[in-house]
C-alpha cells in the first residue's frame, strides 16, 4: 500500500511538473508558426542525435556488464542494456533520479543477481557517474574563465549550486566508501539527534540497515583499491556516454543551417545545464533545464530559432530517452527473470 502511494504520488508530481514546463515553453507561442520552423529542420542531422540518445543507455549496460564479468557474474549484454534502460526510464520520472538504481537491483534480483553484487556495481556506476559531471563543472571554472564569463553570466548561482551538490553527494560517497566507520558514527549521532528531538522514531531496524549498508561501502572500498584500472576504464566509458548525450544539442544545432559555433561550445553548454540540474529534486530537471537552456543558448541559436532548438535538443536527449527507455523496460518486465541463460 505505501509503495502503491508512493508511485500515485511521484506520478503526479511528473504530470504537474510537466503541465508546467509545457505552459512555461508554449503559452504566448505561435504553435503554426513553431511547427513550421522544427519542420525545416534536416532530418539527417537530427538521426545521429537518436543516435546518441541509444548510445547513452548502451553504454551504461556496456558498464554494468563489465563490471559484473569482474565480480565473474555473467549477465548478456542484452539483458545489460534492459537492466540500463530500466534505471534511466525510472530515473527520468523519479525526483533527483532516486528511483533508477532501486528499480535496476530489483530486476537484477529477478536475474538471481545476488544484492550485494548488484548494489556494488551500481555503486561504481553512481560514483564514477557524479565524478565525471564535478570535474567537468571543476574543469571550466579552472580552465575555461573565458567560456564561462562568455555563456554564463546569467545563471552562475544555479551552477555553482550545481557543482557545490554534486560535490557534495562524491565526498560523502567517498566518505562512506573509504571511511565507513568514520560515516556510520555521523549517521548514528545524527539518528540519535532526530531521535532526541521526536523527528523520528527509534526502531531496531533503521540500525540493522544502517550496518548493511555500511557493509556494502565496506566491499565496495575493498574492490576499488584491488580494481584501479577498471574503475578508470569504467569512468572513461562514463566521460564519453556522457559527451555524446550533450552532442544532441550540437547535431540540432547543425539540423538548422547553423555553422557558428563549434562542437565543443554546444557540449560544454548543454554539460554546464546537466551540472546545473543534476541533483535538484525535480524528475529529468523539469522546468529548469528548459529555463536555463533559454538563457544561455541565446547568443547560439538567436532570438528566431531559440524555442526550436530547444524542443528538438530537450525532446531528443530527454523524452526520447524517456520513450526509449520505458519502451525497454516495458521488456524487461517480459523477459527478465522468465528465463536464464548465461551469455544470453
Amino acid at each position: 500500500m505505501k509503495n502503491k502511494k508512493k508511485i500515485v504520488g511521484n506520478g503526479i508530481f511528473l504530470a504537474l511538473i510537466f503541465g508546467l514546463t509545457l505552459y512555461g515553453v508554449f503559452h504566448g507561442e505561435d504553435m503554426g508558426k513553431l511547427m513550421g520552423t522544427i519542420k525545416k529542420a534536416n532530418i539527417w542531422y537530427l538521426l545521429p542525435a537518436v543516435v546518441c540518445v541509444v548510445f547513452f543507455i548502451w553504454g551504461e549496460s556496456i558498464i554494468i556488464h563489465y563490471l559484473m564479468g569482474t565480480l565473474e557474474w555473467k549477465l548478456g549484454k542484452w539483458k545489460c542494456f534492459l537492466i540500463s534502460s530500466v534505471g534511466f526510464f525510472f530515473s527520468c520520472i523519479t525526483p533527483s533520479a532516486s528511483g533508477g538504481q532501486p528499480m535496476q537491483m530489483v530486476y537484477l534480483k529477478k536475474e538471481k543477481i545476488p544484492l550485494s553484487v548488484s548494489s556494488l556495481v551500481l555503486m561504481v556506476v553512481t560514483i564514477t557517474y557524479k565524478l565525471v559531471l564535478v570535474l567537468i563543472g571543476v574543469f571550466l571554472l579552472v580552465f575555461q574563465h573565458g567560456f564561462v564569463s562568455k555563456y554564463l553570466n546569467g545563471i552562475m548561482p544555479v551552477f555553482y549550486l550545481g557543482i557545490f551538490l554534486n560535490v557534495v553527494c562524491v565526498a560523502v560517497m567517498m566518505l562512506l566508501v573509504f571511511h565507513p566507520m568514520l560515516m556510520k558514527q555521523i549517521m548514528m549521532k545524527g539518528y540519535a539527534v532526530f531521535v532526541k528531538l521526536h523527528l523520528i522514531r527509534h526502531k531496531p531496524t533503521r540500525i540493522q540497515k544502517l550496518d548493511e549498508s555500511m557493509e556494502l561501502y565496506r566491499e565496495t572500498a575493498n574492490y576499488l583499491k584491488s580494481h584501479f584500472q577498471v574503475v578508470v576504464y569504467t569512468f572513461l566509458i562514463t566521460l564519453v556516454q556522457r559527451l555524446v548525450l550533450f552532442a544532441v544539442t550540437y547535431f540540432v544545432y547543425r539540423s538548422f543551417g547553423l555553422t557558428k559555433y563549434g562542437i565543443y561550445d554546444l557540449i560544454m553548454l548543454q554539460a554546464v545545464i546537466s551540472v546545473a540540474v543534476d541533483m535538484l529534486p525535480l524528475p529529468g530537471g523539469m522546468g529548469i533545464s528548459e529555463k536555463l537552456f533559454s538563457i544561455i543558448f541565446v547568443p547560439v541559436f538567436g532570438a528566431g530559432l531559440l524555442l526550436p532548438g530547444m524542443i528538438l535538443s530537450r525532446g531528443l536527449s530527454y523524452y526520447t530517452e524517456l520513450v526509449v527507455s520505458a519502451a525497454m523496460t516495458c521488456v524487461a518486465h517480459l523477459r527478465l527473470g522468465r528465463t536464464r541463460k548465461e551469455g544470453t
